[in-house]
């Protein structure tokens, strides 16, 4: 066993605080083709707010927009669409 391995890692996950969920003032919203995508996971590595579960599913309750995981995607395979209000 590796002497590194620590398999109690702690991941923050992002929760409803006294304003209640940050994407509801978002912009742009990121949509994944899947299609495209290779399940690589590295827009999840770079996403800011850690929104982007294991299944790289995009918790839209959280997410704001920001746009690095469609900058990061090698495969491009996220677009960032306007919200419809």
């Amino acid at each position: 066993m590796s002497p590194y391995r620590n398999e109690h890692v702690a991941i923050s996950r992002p929760v409803a605080g006294s304003a209640g969920h940050t994407g509801a003032w978002r912009v742009f919203k990121p949509v994944v083709n899947r299609e495209n995508c290779n399940g690589c996971g590295i827009c999840a590595l770079y996403c800011p707010d850690a929104v982007i579960g294991e299944d790289l599913v995009i918790d839209l309750a959280f997410c704001k927009g920001c746009g690095i995981c469609a900058n990061e995607c090698p495969k491009k395979a996220i677009a960032m669409v306007r919200e419809e209000k």
